[in-house]
């Protein structure tokens, strides 16, 4: 038979054992998620300054170079198809620094549950999964009909600076590379707490013999930002 003091001896570490794991959890709550990185706050801002390659050696112009600022902001709220509260991710280019912005696009974006979603084109895309750490990984295109990306974390919460623009905390999300004898692919996305999205760069290029510089079609696209705000 079990003495008294054995049971007692066991319930307490058990007890203890209990309370250790319910101290745990009420840590790891959102702010362990760092949901922060992808901002949703009415009125935030970002611009960029891009650069959009369009290769095609059967069109008049081959390498169709352009050259462009763009800004997006998120405004008021809008209910998707699923009956979820979004908040309109609205598009602004302009060719030169002293134009006026003009309206290019109002997409929609959502942080729900592990995801933080943006419908480009209607397209819905899952741009970061939470929590965001080195052990997470996700299909960016689930929710459409794209071929699959998978995605994960590099550089976890590290300060960088992009055009005299200081940030504490940044994560990169890797969207895949593929080189091979006629295909060159490499995706990734740098995002900052408290911003959003700072960098992208985004090459899929049909190439010859292994070769980069062969280009027989495709897209490249580079986008770094020069202010924000809210």
């Amino acid at each position: 038979m079990f003495s008294l003091r054995f049971v007692l001896i066991n319930l307490s570490l058990f007890l203890l054992v209990a309370f250790l794991s319910c101290e745990k959890t009420s840590k790891v709550g959102t702010a362990d998620w760092f949901k922060t990185y992808f901002d949703t706050t009415q009125g935030l801002f970002i611009e960029y300054r891009v650069l959009e390659i369009n290769h095609d050696e059967n069109a008049l112009i081959q390498h169709d170079t352009l050259n462009y600022f763009l800004r997006i902001q998120i405004e008021d709220t809008i209910t998707d198809n699923l009956g979820r509260v979004n908040r309109k991710y609205v598009r602004y280019k302009k060719t030169n620094v002293n134009d006026a912005w003009q309206i290019s696009d109002v997409w929609m974006t959502i942080v729900d549950g592990v995801n933080a979603e943006l419908v480009e084109e209607n397209q819905r895309i899952i741009k970061l999964k939470f929590p965001i750490n080195e052990y997470t990984n996700w299909n960016a295109n689930i929710f459409n009909l794209d071929d699959k990306l998978d995605c994960y974390y590099e550089n976890l919460h590290q300060s960088r600076s992009i055009n005299g623009l200081y940030f504490d905390s940044t994560v990169t999300v890797n969207q895949g590379s593929v080189r091979n004898f006629l295909r060159y692919f490499k995706k990734n996305e740098l995002y900052a707490n408290g911003v959003g999205m700072i960098l992208k760069y985004y090459k899929d290029l049909n190439i010859s013999n292994f070769d980069t510089l062969q280009i027989d079609s495709g897209k490249e696209l580079y986008m770094e930002v020069i202010n924000f705000g809210n």
